[in-house]
C-alpha cells in the first residue's frame, strides 16, 4: 500500500487531534477538580463556525473576527476548550471578589480560567511536538460559546489546527470587510 500525504492528511490532522485533547485533559487542575470540555471540530464543520465569526464580529464590532473567520476556512480542525463556572472554595479574591461566596454568577471564577489556560497550554506543546500548526483564538472560542457548542461551558478557548506547507496563522494580515 502506498499513502500520498496530501491523501490522508484530514485523517492524520483529526488523529493528531485526539491526542492533543488528551494532553489538556491531563493538564493539572485547580484542587483536582475537572471542569474541563474539549471537543474538535473536524474540517467539514468548519464553515458554520466561519459564518458565525464574521456575524459575531460585526455584532460587536470587532473587526479581527473577520481575518479569524478567514484562518478557521483554511485550519484543518479546530479544538474547542471549555470550562463550566464551578468557585473551588479557595476565598483566593484573584476574581476580585472577596470570598467565593461574594462572586457574583456572571463573573467567572479565576482558578477555572486558569485551568483552561493551562489546558490550552498543554494543547499547543502536544501539537508542537507533532508539528502541527496552531493558533490560539478568543474569537473562534466565544463565537462557539454563543453557538453552544459546549453547553454549560461559560469560557471557551479555540484552538486551529494546520498541517499545510505555509502556516495560515502566522503573517496574517487584517482585510477590510467586503462592502
Amino acid at each position: 500500500m502506498i499513502y500520498n500525504e496530501r491523501n490522508i492528511r484530514k485523517e492524520i490532522v483529526l488523529e493528531a487531534a485526539k491526542q492533543i485533547m488528551m494532553a489538556a485533559r491531563t493538564a493539572p487542575k485547580g484542587k483536582g477538580v475537572d471542569i474541563i470540555e474539549i471537543i474538535t471540530l473536524s474540517h467539514d464543520s468548519l464553515p458554520t463556525l466561519s459564518e458565525n465569526m464574521r456575524s459575531e464580529g460585526k455584532k460587536r464590532g470587532m473587526m479581527f473576527f473577520l481575518r479569524d473567520a478567514d484562518n478557521i476556512e483554511q485550519a484543518d480542525a479546530v479544538i474547542l476548550i471549555g470550562t463550566r463556572r464551578h468557585p473551588l472554595g479557595l476565598n483566593c479574591a484573584y476574581c476580585g471578589a472577596k470570598t467565593c461566596g461574594e462572586n457574583p454568577e456572571s463573573n467567572p471564577c479565576a482558578i477555572n480560567s486558569i485551568d483552561v489556560g493551562i489546558a490550552i497550554g498543554s494543547a499547543c506543546s502536544k501539537a508542537a511536538d507533532l508539528r502541527i500548526d496552531t493558533r490560539v483564538m478568543f474569537s473562534a472560542g466565544t463565537t462557539a460559546q454563543s453557538m453552544n457548542l459546549l453547553p454549560g461551558c461559560n469560557q471557551i478557548i479555540a484552538l486551529a489546527l494546520s498541517v499545510s506547507s505555509k502556516n495560515p496563522f502566522f503573517d496574517r494580515k487584517f482585510q477590510a470587510p467586503k462592502q
